[in-house]
């Protein structure tokens, strides 16, 4: 048999591409892990950091699945699976063991919720197919709100707050990403290919400039940018009811996302 086929007589090398997006989705749901490991060890910016590292193994993973041809239902599921632990649970523990403990019951339930509206968010994601609309996102990304949590603790380390502050506006901030993910909310999701085909030029300088920015300041810009990106989403409602424009109704109109892992049209992320 030709060392290069199968026993069913596809080329060995479609199986090697077909795992590869799988792959980064495993990196992903790795960085989660040593997040989480992280964490209890008490090296709460070093799990801060990897929450971040999810985030990119989540925006490649899809890429490679089109680049190649190679998106699956497989893939999908893992992925919303990978994404549960990465910036579901990661960051959930993260929160509840740096800043929410002080609060007893009420601390840990707000991590719960968070995990909880993560995980509805995800399902939610999984079963809306109906219709494409990928240039929004319905409700915010749950790799949004963990790169928004994670961000948060990098930035504490950064400036050194401590204490109320540092407790009371974690606790704060936990439950407003946990709304926000389980709103009908409309998000920017940056997936609109003709606009950089329109504007290439500018892209590559907006790309640019946000790199310099990013590594000149990693904890405060990736702070600033997480926080405004959560905002638009509110912002952008209120701007929108201000102008009198139509409230789309969710229950009517099902808005469908491309998983950015695997490629897959969904309906919510």
């Amino acid at each position: 048999m030709n060392q290069h086929s199968s026993s069913n007589g596809r080329p060995a090398v479609r199986r090697g591409v077909y795992l590869l997006p799988n792959l980064f989705t495993t990196g992903g749901l790795f960085a989660g892990f040593y997040s989480i490991i992280s964490t209890i060890h008490g090296n709460y910016d070093v799990a801060a950091w990897f929450i971040l590292v999810a985030t990119v193994f989540d925006g490649l993973d899809g890429r490679v699945a089109r680049m190649t041809n190679t998106t699956s239902r497989f893939g999908v599921e893992y992925d919303s699976l990978a994404d549960l632990v990465a910036f579901g649970v990661a960051p959930g523990v993260l929160m509840y063991m740096w800043a929410l403990r002080p609060f007893g019951k009420l601390g840990w339930l707000a991590a719960f919720l968070y995990v909880v509206c993560g995980a509805l968010r995800l399902a939610r994601f999984n079963v809306q197919i109906n219709t494409v609309e990928s240039k929004r996102f319905l409700g915010l990304p749950i790799p949004a709100a963990a790169g928004m949590v994670a961000s948060c603790v990098l930035l504490f380390y950064y400036l050194g707050g401590t204490g109320t502050i540092k407790k009371v506006s974690v606790l704060l901030l936990i439950y407003g990403l946990a709304f926000l993910m389980v709103s009908s909310i409309r998000y920017y999701s940056f997936k609109d290919p003709e606009l950089v085909k329109r504007q290439p030029f500018g892209a590559l300088v907006l790309i640019i400039f946000l790199v310099i920015v990013i590594i000149a300041r990693p904890e405060v810009m990736l702070f600033s940018l997480g926080l405004a990106y959560v905002a638009s989403g509110p912002v952008g409602l209120l701007f929108g009811s201000a102008k009198g424009q139509p409230k789309e109704d969710s229950s009517d109109q099902v808005v469908a996302e491309v998983n950015e892992e695997n490629g897959v049209a969904y309906d919510d992320e």
